[in-house]
């Protein structure tokens, strides 16, 4: 298949000899006003025609801090990076940072490379902070992560997408919002402003690394925890966004991939995980890594100061999603 028209991004030489294309993203054009399918054009495209949903945000502009973190996101956007040769399957990517800011290079443009390095659509979600002044507070971004899955299951037929092979993909924090994302797909967090609203906000499958799940003791000494419920939150709360209180046998099936070194978020938030899925009838597979610390991504290393070899996860990943015909 012809690489599709469109921006294009400077990638290492050993992805440019796979001749991975980045569209740089979706374009939805006229949703606010007409309620029509989205159309397409290079950049970094907004989720929401207007601002986003429920008031607030941040004052300033977005700021990136360590070369690609992302704070004051004011407005939450989506980037496609599409493969010269797509095979129908499709992921949004959601990149960690504690909820405290967007990694968006390290676990955003490294996971959609290596993803598009296999024939697979990948989306990088830049989604809002609960802590950055909206009214809606945590529900902000499960609201980015929603509207994004369905505006690309809107766009389904123009990029050639399985229907059944749309997924999602979290790092660390990200991994909690792709967490609720796939147990709380059918919530209705926000009022409608489209067609692309009617779809389903389902993921078909779910790649979560070294995710945090639970806001509970004795594993709630994570930033996620702080800039989602607060310091001193009630037990409703923190019951309401731990992801495996909410897991059922809706769900998709589930990949993880975490450290037993872990020193951010201990092992066991991937194991409840697990435990939860299967409790409920979904499939979960858990890749435990003897070493590797937190923050991994794609195999670099631990964010740890201290160099740590690769860690190599990624080939279980790779053959996770070929035993599903998603690579």
């Amino acid at each position: 298949m012809a690489a599709h028209d469109g921006l294009m991004t400077k990638f290492p030489l050993a992805l440019r000899r796979r001749h991975v294309l980045s569209l740089a993203s979706l374009s939805f054009l006229g949703l606010a006003t007409s309620g029509q399918a989205a159309s397409l054009a290079p950049g970094e495209v907004p989720l929401w025609p207007g601002r986003a949903p429920g008031g607030g945000g941040p004052r300033l502009g977005r700021r990136t801090i360590h070369k690609a973190a992302l704070l004051r996101i004011a407005t939450p956007t989506l980037r496609m990076v599409r493969p010269q040769t797509p095979n129908g399957t499709a992921v949004l990517i959601a990149p960690g940072g504690g909820y405290h800011f967007v990694e968006e290079r390290k676990e955003g443009e490294a996971a959609a490379q290596w993803l598009a390095a296999r024939g697979v659509t990948a989306f990088i979600l830049t989604y809002r902070l609960p802590g950055e002044g909206w009214f809606v507070g945590p529900r902000a971004p499960l609201q980015d992560a929603q509207r994004a899955l369905r505006l690309i299951r809107a766009q389904g037929d123009v990029l050639g997408l399985d229907p059944q092979k749309i997924g999602s993909m979290g790092f660390s924090a990200g991994g909690h919002l792709m967490g609720m994302l796939s147990t709380r797909f059918a919530e209705p967090i926000y009022s409608s402003v489209d067609n692309a609203d009617t779809l389903s906000a389902r993921p078909d499958f779910t790649l979560l690394a070294y995710p945090v799940i639970t806001l509970k003791a004795p594993y709630n000494h994570t930033w996620t925890r702080v800039e989602m419920v607060g310091k001193h939150p009630s037990d409703a709360d923190v019951a309401a966004w731990s992801v495996e209180t909410h897991v059922n046998s809706t769900c998709p099936p589930v990949f993880l991939a975490h450290a037993k070194d872990d020193p951010v978020a201990n092992i066991e938030h991937s194991r409840l995980m697990q435990a939860a899925c299967r409790k409920a009838g979904v499939s979960a597979d858990l890749v435990e890594l003897e070493q590797g610390g937190h923050g991994f991504a794609m195999g670099e290393g631990s964010m740890r100061k201290t160099p740590r070899p690769p860690v190599l996860w990624t080939p279980a990943l790779e053959a996770w999603m070929r035993g599903r015909n998603l690579v």
